[in-house]
């Protein structure tokens, strides 16, 4: 998931009730999250882009005791001092840190000195915030800027550690469920019709607007001209996937990029991530373990790179980003999707008869992959400090993705959210929308 970016909007001012129900709400959700953990799976990094469940508790907990309670409570004495070398992220400003793909060789401290690290930090911050209310009419701007932004950027944890715990425990031979199957997984959908939408094109504004929280890199609202476009009322589903693979699309060089291709080679990809076949039947590793492939389900665990040679494929493409917050706008894209607060942890069938008038899917399920690179909106600042940091340099080398997923907070996404990811990865909920 892509990190948290500092916010040119205050949040309006809300009583100090609504703070700390929000606040426990968030904390709460992340350490729940956790709990079907053995304590041996919150050390494990198997790869660089996945962060073991223990590092992602204690960087979400330093995050509000480096940003909150160090400028704001008066004589606030750190929990550990070497905390903050152990879980920084990638703040220069702030001072050296463990290497991001030596965060699995954490043994220590162990996940009990963690969870107390969290109960710490959590008291001092209820008590900060009654002290905050008390002094003054509303909490200073300022602070509840950054309250507000380490709620959301928790919330981004919770999606990576949904994420990450699905390839750890794909890695191993066991294929362990993180929990039990709920007799859903399995059950057959019929395959919801495709129909063309068509999109007005000509000019039109994007970006955030509204009021509230935003990330600064939906900021800088702007006009763009795009010209007349359709797309798909839905996402591509597994069963249209596996015409793909069926038809060669894993060994006609014709349909990928060259890039792609070459990966596509040396990985020696042959179906998305997850997925394997036993007896000449199709499974997915999933978060209940190995399951039949649904067939109606959006397809996920795909690169930008399989994504477009799908579309290729199907005679389409991808839509850009622009296109994409236009069509969501167009079609009054709501939340009804898959999210992280249905712990499903998969994206699930459109339900049929689903109408082919209307566009479905937009907001939840997956992220779509769009054929834009991340680069900031005209007129884009970059923060000063260390909240400048995780955005503006990555702004770089990277493909947006739209809509969020059924890792995603419900109340975290709205339609200008801007995700990005390197065009390679596939361990993230990300699927695929076609366009003309």
């Amino acid at each position: 998931m892509s990190s948290p970016q500092p916010s040119a909007l205050a949040p309006a001012p809300v009583a100090l009730t609504d703070l700390l129900r929000r606040y426990r709400a968030v904390r709460q959700q992340t350490a729940d999250l956790c709990r079907p953990l053995l304590p041996e799976d919150t050390v494990v990094q198997p790869m660089i882009d996945v962060s073991p469940p223990k590092w992602h508790l204690a960087h979400t907990t330093w995050f509000f005791e480096t940003f909150l309670l160090k400028e704001y409570q008066p004589d606030y004495a750190v929990f550990h001092p070497d905390y903050a070398f152990l879980f920084n992220s990638y703040y220069n400003s702030l001072g050296s840190r463990v290497n991001r793909a030596d965060r699995g060789t954490l043994s220590r401290p162990p996940l009990q000195d963690v969870y107390d690290y969290r109960a710490h930090v959590d008291a001092h911050m209820l008590t900060l915030l009654d002290a905050l209310a008390g002094a003054e009419a509303a909490l200073p701007a300022a602070f509840a800027e950054l309250f507000e932004l380490g709620l959301q950027h928790e919330q981004q944890h919770q999606e990576l550690l949904v994420t990450d715990i699905k390839y750890i425990l794909s890695t191993s031979p066991l294929a362990p469920a993180y929990l039990p199957a709920d007799g859903q997984q399995a059950r057959a959908a019929a395959l919801p019709p495709v129909s063309w939408l068509p999109v007005p094109g000509g000019i039109h504004r994007i970006g955030y607007e509204g009021e509230g929280f935003c990330f600064d890199n939906e900021q800088a609202p702007h006009e763009v001209y795009v010209a007349d476009f359709t797309l798909q009322n839905r996402l591509v589903t597994n069963a249209d996937y596996l015409e793909f693979m069926a038809g060669g699309g894993y060994q006609d060089f014709r349909y990928w990029l060259g890039e792609g291709w070459d990966l596509a080679q040396q990985q020696q990809w042959e179906a998305p991530l997850y997925w394997t076949q036993k007896d000449g039947r199709w499974y997915r590793f999933t978060h209940h373990g190995l399951q039949p492939l649904n067939l109606a389900a959006p397809v996920t665990h795909v690169s930008f790179y399989e994504a477009d040679a799908y579309a290729h494929w199907a005679g389409a493409r991808l839509l850009t980003e622009q296109e994409w917050e236009i069509a969501a706008r167009h079609f009054g894209a709501q939340p009804a999707g898959t999210f992280l607060e249905s712990r499903r942890f998969d994206p699930q069938p459109l339900p049929v008869p689903a109408a082919p008038d209307q566009c479905h899917q937009l907001l939840g399920d997956v992220w779509e992959w769009t054929y834009s690179a991340y680069h900031p909106y005209p007129g884009y600042l970059r923060a000063a400090g260390a909240l400048g940091e995780y955005n503006g340099k990555f702004m770089l080398n990277q493909l947006v993705l739209r809509g969020g997923s059924c890792a995603t907070p419900a109340s975290h996404i709205r339609p200008t959210y801007r995700n990005f990811f390197h065009a390679d990865k596939r361990w993230q909920f990300t699927g695929i929308r076609l366009a003309r």
